[in-house]
């Protein structure tokens, strides 16, 4: 399902990739949120390069890219339903401007 405003309530193209960015950026840190607690359960500390104090400072920055690579490859499919919600904040914000259609 993709979200087409109407011309009268279409947001200028700069706004509308801005809330595309922001809803895509949500679906990642929430990808990430939930790939986190898989990536504690591994132990690598018997591994050749695992283990110590830089893979602790490290690992959630791993996480949270791959949480950016699966939401920019398709994701969950959480980010439509995030922009669609986010259209609707500014419709209701601005009645005046028309209707989202689907």
């Amino acid at each position: 399902m993709s979200i087409a405003p109407t011309s009268a309530a279409q947001p200028p193209v700069a706004d509308m990739a801005r809330l595309r960015k922001a809803a895509t950026d949500f679906e990642a840190m929430a990808i990430g949120q939930l790939l986190a607690p898989m990536f504690e359960t591994v132990d690598t500390s018997h591994g050749l390069f695992g283990g110590g104090a830089a893979e602790q400072t490290w690992k959630p920055m791993l996480v949270a890219e791959f949480g950016k690579h699966i939401a920019a490859h398709g994701g969950l499919g959480l980010a439509e339903p995030v922009l669609a919600a986010m259209l609707r904040m500014q419709e209701a914000k601005t009645p005046a401007q028309g209707k989202i259609t689907r």
